[in-house]
């Protein structure tokens, strides 16, 4: 440094609100920011999720409505989740051409088409009928590489859907290559991969499990999910992610988890995403209606967190209400 106090002054670039924006370090652009969004089969009319206030289960005409206004307000992308009404035990519905995920893809595409993003989360938990992310052994055991043949057949079906970018999510080793050769022998080698490469094991996603509806009923997700105590596994799982091909990886969740962020960010050359799940959403909402904090604040905050970590794209359920405060 070249000068010292009383000649360096610090606070004279942060005075007013214009020189703070002027000089900010950190900006969270709209663009950046991808909603997720739940379709369920069968609905009359939308259903909110009772842990996440503000959230809803979709209707397809619901969905529709809900994709345009976040588009039209400036969100980066939409990450679909689909609801079934029937579940099995290999998951039959998340690869059903008339599955709820598809025609939902099928929707969303005549209506925004390459005005955003669509991204299909791609994992089983939502459509089997034991919760879990893949086929089971007789035993219970998530079969990882009988898995991988369904992660392949979704996302093929979600490619022709109309689905710009597929994200495996189930954390099974060589998901992304499977998915990878599986969307290039298709034709669809233009569909981009992100991966859920750094997903956690996290007591944070509980209000998500209401409203994807696909607790495990049985056990936890702690054999495939990393442990929260790992961090160079982390680095391992993104290594091995951009070996098979990933065009994005992920870390989930994202506050609690900055300094993996961090660390993927310093190591990879591609995007990083971060997801601000539920339990997330969840605990700041349920702060400010109890007035314990300022809310809008707190969401600003929290969404410059997880981009100072390093975060290119931050998947979050406030993206198109921020995105309509910033625009």
């Amino acid at each position: 440094m070249s000068a010292r106090f009383p000649v360096a002054r610090p606070r004279r670039l942060r005075r007013t609100a214009g020189l703070r924006r002027l000089t900010a370090e950190t900006s969270v652009p709209p663009g950046s920011l991808v909603l997720p969004l739940f379709v369920k089969e069968g609905l009359a009319e939308p259903q909110p999720v009772a842990s996440m206030p503000g959230v809803l289960q979709h209707t397809r005409d619901s969905l529709r409505k809900a994709a345009s206004e976040a588009v039209r307000a400036g969100v980066g992308g939409l990450m679909l989740f689909g609801i079934p009404a029937a579940k099995d035990a290999r998951g039959s519905a998340a690869d059903d051409p008339a599955g709820i995920i598809q025609l939902a893809l099928r929707d969303l595409a005549a209506e925004v088409g390459d005005d955003t993003v669509l991204f299909a989360d791609l994992c089983l938990c939502e459509y089997t009928d034991h919760g879990h992310c893949g086929v089971l052994t007789d035993d219970n055991d998530v079969d990882n590489d009988a898995t991988l043949a369904r992660y392949a057949a979704v996302a093929r079906a979600q490619a022709e859907a109309g689905a710009h970018v597929v994200a495996p999510s189930g954390m099974m080793d060589g998901q992304v290559g499977a998915i990878r050769s599986a969307l290039d022998q298709a034709g669809y080698p233009q569909v981009a991969v992100c991966a859920y490469s750094a997903k956690y094991a996290s007591a944070f996603y509980g209000p998500f499990r209401d409203a994807a509806e696909g607790a495990p009923q049985f056990g936890d997700r702690s054999g495939y999910q990393q442990d929260p105590g790992a961090a160079r596994e982390a680095l391992r799982e993104v290594e091995l992610d951009l070996t098979e091909g990933a065009d994005i990886v992920m870390v989930k969740p994202a506050l609690a988890y900055l300094d993996i962020i961090r660390r993927v960010a310093d190591t990879v050359t591609v995007p990083v995403a971060a997801y601000q799940v539920s339990g997330e959403y969840a605990m700041l909402e349920a702060a400010a209606a109890n007035g314990w904090l300022d809310r809008d604040r707190a969401i600003m905050e929290t969404l410059t967190a997880i981009r100072r970590a390093g975060a290119d794209i931050i998947l979050t359920y406030w993206a198109a209400e921020v995105a309509r405060r910033l625009g």
